[in-house]
């Protein structure tokens, strides 16, 4: 379950964003707007503007599924200097070729995983905590804001945009 929870939906999810910024990228090539001015945009004064939200939901994907396999030191590092739409594409694709390498074995002990990070003081959650209590909100808030950042400036995203494709039973 932590496999589909993790690499399947992190994997579904970031792929979405792909594709919302691309849907923002045909927008401002069509309104003779700089992609620079999208990509830079924020909801409010005191909050990360576009380029970060993304770099913090591939961080968050590609670190949660890190942390709950013990496979920190694999994880990609990023200096967080992308200010382009290519630059922040090739980091999705960096994550999510990262997030393939991992198998369902990988995850075997993930629910049990002691999970910490330098912030938390010294402090740890479980691994169902860690994915439950803060990966999955963690990546859902900073992909919903990037479309909400998106949405905001006039981008044509709608709801279908954001949960993409479903997995339809007949």
């Amino acid at each position: 379950m932590f496999y589909d929870l993790t690499v399947v939906q992190f994997s579904k999810m970031l792929q979405n964003l792909s594709a919302i910024l691309n849907k923002g990228a045909t927008f401002a090539e069509s309104k003779k707007i700089d992609v620079a001015v999208l990509l830079n945009a924020r909801l409010a004064p005191d909050q990360f503007p576009l380029i970060r939200q993304v770099q913090i939901a591939c961080d968050t994907a590609k670190l949660g599924v890190a942390r709950l396999t013990g496979k920190t030191d694999s994880a990609p590092k990023h200096a967080d200097d992308e200010t382009t739409l290519e630059q922040l594409t090739q980091r999705i694709n960096d994550t999510l070729a990262y997030l393939a390498s991992f198998s369902e074995a990988d995850f075997a002990n993930a629910a049990s995983q002691k999970v910490s990070q330098p912030r938390w003081d010294g402090k740890y959650l479980t691994g169902e905590e860690f994915l439950i209590q803060h990966v999955l909100p963690n990546l859902y808030f900073h992909i919903t804001t990037s479309y909400a950042i998106l949405r905001h400036n006039g981008v044509d995203v709608g709801k279908k945009d954001y949960l993409g494709a479903m997995p339809y039973k007949v």
